[in-house]
């Protein structure tokens, strides 16, 4: 039976592993955090002047150190999503056994269970989704693919694909048998990015038989309006990016090219090896000065860019 007092532990858990960054708290870190630089200036554009390079060294340690806060807080929200939902795999409720015989006879028609069965399993992911807003959504998928619910149910109800087998997240957490963060994909049921961090699920008993796989969406349009809060000089960007160069929130509210790729910049290769530090190069048509980082998300990595121009 599922216990209310489950969301006191839950809180627990996820506010010691989320830490909450604003504009202040950056400011704060600055005389706190110490990086060191792998600057790249003179040396990518032999033509930017001695002077200029030695300009950008105060600006370049400022944006480093910013962004090693903004990665530190990307990389415990999502290890607090994480601790979330692996919290919820393990009660009771959510090892129970799933109804496969009612979800044959409803697959088709309603891309699920119907919205009030297996009401121990979709209690737990409605109280979770009433209380961390970062998760846009949860799915118990089966583990042939099969959808088995979704919450809210109106994702359920939209839902484009009754079978999410081929998704990333699903056959990673499959073949490692733990918590698995996807690549940004585009939601088959309402249509906008999410990052999918997706947990399997294991019955008490039986030595443990797989069940199924619990699955969050991460709210993407949160980190979106963190970065357009920051206040940023005219001209200058932050953006999240995954190592397969998809971008994943943007300082810039204006930025609509959906064509826009950042693979070809020696910037983004640097961090998706893990390296961080700050290089002149062309972004589009433009010399810009491009700081990054790279961040551990979970098995996956992602990229933080901080793009200014040249003046």
């Amino acid at each position: 039976m599922y216990n209310k007092g489950v969301l006191s532990i839950l809180g627990r858990v996820y506010l010691n592993t989320k830490l909450f960054i604003g504009t202040s708290a950056i400011i704060l870190l600055f005389g706190l955090t110490t990086v060191s630089t792998d600057t790249l200036l003179s040396s990518a554009t032999p033509n930017l002047d001695q002077t200029k390079v030695n300009s950008y060294n105060e600006p370049i340690n400022n944006h480093l150190l910013t962004l090693n806060v903004l990665t530190n807080s990307l990389e415990n929200r999502l290890y607090g999503v994480a601790s979330i939902l692996e919290f919820a795999s393990n009660l009771s409720g959510m090892k129970s056994v799933p109804n496969v015989s009612l979800l044959n006879t409803t697959l088709e028609t309603l891309h699920g269970i119907p919205p009030d069965s297996d009401l121990q399993k979709r209690n737990i992911a409605r109280e979770i989704l009433s209380n961390y807003h970062e998760i846009a959504g949860i799915a118990f998928i089966m583990p042939n693919g099969d959808t088995y619910f979704m919450e809210p149910y109106t994702m359920q109800s939209n839902q484009t694909k009754n079978n999410l087998a081929y998704r990333d997240y699903f056959k990673g957490s499959i073949a490692t048998n733990d918590t698995y963060l996807g690549d940004i994909i585009t939601s088959t049921s309402s249509g906008v990015k999410r990052a999918i961090v997706a947990v399997p699920v294991f019955t008490e008993k039986n030595n443990g038989v797989l069940t199924g796989v619990l699955v969050g969406s991460i709210e993407l349009g949160l980190l979106n309006k963190e970065l357009q809060s920051l206040d940023l000089s005219q001209g200058q960007r932050i953006v999240y990016v995954d190592s397969n160069d998809t971008k994943i929130a943007d300082s810039e509210r204006l930025f609509t090219n959906s064509s826009e790729t950042f693979s070809n910049l020696k910037s983004f290769q640097n961090a998706n090896e893990g390296k961080f530090g700050s290089i002149v190069e062309k972004v589009g048509q433009d010399n810009m000065l491009v700081t990054y980082y790279p961040m551990e998300a979970l098995q996956n990595r992602w990229i933080v860019l901080w793009i200014q121009p040249i003046s």
